[in-house]
């Protein structure tokens, strides 16, 4: 389990080091120190690599040896938090399409914003949005989204055709779906914590039984509560594979993980960190980022690695965006901000 997220970690050095002896009896030692990145804009910086390659030559004679070494930190070297374009009310939800642009929702403004990974650009993409919140892509490109003015869920073609998956739940409508994830095989997992709205029409009161996390089936139109013992869920992000689900409760000040059983039910419930969450993302070496007081991220064993300080008044989430999914892509209150990163990001969100 993870340790408090109130024991933040001072900054890590966006220096480099590594070292890497050669066997004893070549006695060679090859160091790398300080590699810093360029100066050029953050969105074109991110069509390099930033990988570190040692070449070896083996002092017998037996060619070269190609090599790749992985740094401490999951930031790039050099790497530093920047802030993008635009001006914002409170910036939320960033979801990533198959070319790397991220799209983000500015709620209180009612709509729906992209940023373009060809020239760092913002333009917005659909207003009205519904209020949208928590963004999600499938598979064929269709936009998830949690339209929070009538407490929907909403699937937003390309085109900008909008279809209501859901409407409400038994009857009664749903407290305001927040956040989503889908799994391999389309099937949709969301939170539906109470967040009171000024903008909505019915009354502020609790419209289901609790503050559930739910699945919906694929092709399904009516979903299963799969977590009804949360103070109050809101992040969640699932695992590239499908077999395990994170989900804060930022209630209560924690997160869980989860394995995901084939009908959907959620089994085997553990603590992976005393740290709620907003937002929540995945990098492709495991690592859970968790947003709120700026980003934690821990490794899938829920020990913190890293924290990276926004200076905002809340993080409210963030995604991996940019051509190579190597921009860290934060969503901080009246702002958006970017960071490269050593490792990228998999899936949607």
């Amino acid at each position: 389990m993870c340790q408090s997220a109130e024991a933040l970690l001072p900054p890590r050095r966006y220096g480099l080091v590594i070292q890497s002896a050669l066997r004893q009896d070549l006695g060679t030692l090859f160091t790398i120190n300080d590699m810093k990145s360029s100066h050029r804009p953050l969105w074109h910086s991110l069509l390099s690599a930033t990988t570190v390659t040692l070449m070896i030559t083996s002092a017998h004679g037996q060619g070269s040896e190609k090599q790749e070494t992985k740094g401490t930190s999951i930031l790039a070297p050099g790497a530093k938090l920047e802030k993008l374009p635009g001006e914002y009310v409170f910036t939320e939800g960033p979801a990533t399409d198959s070319h790397g642009n991220v799209y983000f929702t500015d709620q209180p403004n009612d709509r729906i914003v992209k940023w373009n990974a060809a020239d760092g650009t913002v333009s917005d993409w659909l207003k009205p949005s519904g209020r949208a919140n928590g963004l999600i892509f499938d598979r064929k490109g269709n936009l998830i989204a949690c339209a929070d003015e009538k407490n929907e869920l909403w699937s937003i073609a390309p085109d900008k055709k909008v279809t209501a998956l859901l409407k409400d739940f038994g009857g009664k409508l749903l407290n305001g779906p927040n956040d989503a994830w889908i799994r391999p095989d389309g099937g949709l997992y969301f939170s539906d914590p109470l967040y009171a709205r000024d903008y909505w029409q019915r009354k502020p009161d609790m419209q289901q039984p609790g503050q559930y996390v739910y699945f919906l089936p694929k092709g399904a139109s009516v979903p299963v509560p799969v977590v009804t013992d949360f103070k109050q869920p809101n992040g969640l992000i699932g695992t590239p594979d499908g077999k395990t689900l994170y989900i804060a409760d930022i209630g209560a000040g924690k997160s869980y993980a989860y394995d995901i059983q084939k009908d959907g039910s959620l089994a085997n419930k553990r603590l992976f960190c005393n740290s709620g969450s907003d937002g929540m993302t995945i990098d492709n070496e495991g690592n859970v980022y968790l947003t709120g007081r700026g980003v934690l991220v821990f490794d899938k064993t829920g020990k913190q690695i890293e924290q990276i300080p926004v200076a905002e008044s809340w993080t409210g989430n963030v995604t991996f965006g940019g051509k190579n999914r190597d921009l860290l892509f934060i969503t901080a209150s009246k702002h958006i901000y970017g960071i490269q990163t050593r490792v990228k990001g998999v899936g949607s969100q």
